[in-house]
């Protein structure tokens, strides 16, 4: 039996050592990676839950209130967290999973944390291809965990089904210059921490702007830590997601440009590009769109 087909039953079958592995595979681009992501079933239905906010939002403290009320109902649910990259280390900066630590002896619950490895907006092809692995799994919900930098939530939107923008209260500025892209992709808006001052006046804020978009995006109030408004946050994420087919075109076609982009660029080796700047950078003729012309030509 060829491996990537064994991986693939073994993943399918809920086995979380082979699923460890064939996101390993992916995400490191080691072979059978490209036979396991061809062999994916390309309509699995798992709903994919995006949750995006600025940093300090509480995002994680939510995600793991969120995890806690569908385990408790004996759900299986994988998380995702998309952890920014150092540009100077090529590290994972954020210790999601320290803060998911209470999870980890959770045997209906599977964390993944992913560097993005510089991707603009933080959504990688690596994103996409790791989340369509998970999907092959029988998982009842997967939670992909976001830092709301620029382009990263109008991104998240083009892997979920259902996107959670979560703000604080202090957001209260943001909001009034809160970009049409933010309203076309939040499918509903948690206002965490709703405990803290000016929580109500933020909610009234925000709705009056949501009415004068195109559709109803539910607003709702919650204080992760102490599990406050996290029911009718999860009866809102039970709801059956009904597809909208062109939108579900248009996405699949976002897709595509990304797993695209992603192959194409997959020969520019980034470690060696930073070492070339390196030198030219000292050079007095020094011109970085020359420079990225030869590069590319020597690639």
């Amino acid at each position: 039996m060829n491996t990537h087909l064994s991986i693939l039953s073994e993943v399918k079958a809920g086995n979380y050592r082979a699923l460890a592995r064939a996101l390993t595979f992916v995400e490191n681009n080691i072979s059978p990676a490209d036979s396991i992501l061809k062999g994916l079933d390309g309509k699995a239905s798992t709903t994919v839950l995006g949750i995006t906010g600025p940093p300090g939002a509480g995002k994680s403290t939510l995600v793991n209130a969120i995890t806690n009320y569908f385990a408790a109902l004996g759900k299986r649910i994988a998380i995702l967290a998309i952890d920014p990259t150092s540009p100077f280390n090529f590290g994972s900066l954020l210790g999601d999973r320290i803060r998911m630590s209470s999870q980890f002896n959770n045997p209906n619950v599977y964390i993944r944390s992913l560097a993005t490895r510089g991707a603009l907006g933080g959504i990688s092809a690596k994103t996409i291809e790791m989340v369509d692995v998970l999907k092959a799994s029988n998982f009842d919900l997967i939670i992909v965990e976001t830092v709301g930098v620029g382009q990263s939530e109008v991104e998240i939107a083009g892997l979920a089904d259902k996107t959670v923008v979560v703000l604080v209260p202090e957001s209260g500025d943001e909001v009034q210059n809160i970009k049409s892209g933010l309203m076309e992709i939040a499918d509903c808006f948690v206002i965490n921490k709703a405990d803290r001052e000016g929580a109500d006046v933020f909610a009234n804020n925000l709705k009056k702007i949501v009415h004068q978009g195109t559709k109803a995006i539910p607003i709702l109030k919650t204080v992760a830590d102490k599990n406050t408004g996290i029911d009718e946050l999860c009866a809102w994420i039970n709801k059956p997601f009904i597809p909208d087919y062109n939108r579900r075109v248009f996405l699949f076609a976002e897709k595509a440009w990304k797993i695209i982009q992603h192959q194409k660029m997959q020969h520019i080796d980034k470690k060696r590009l930073l070492e070339r700047i390196q030198a030219a950078v000292k050079l007095d003729n020094f011109n970085i769109y020359r420079f990225a012309e030869e590069f590319i030509n020597e690639s």
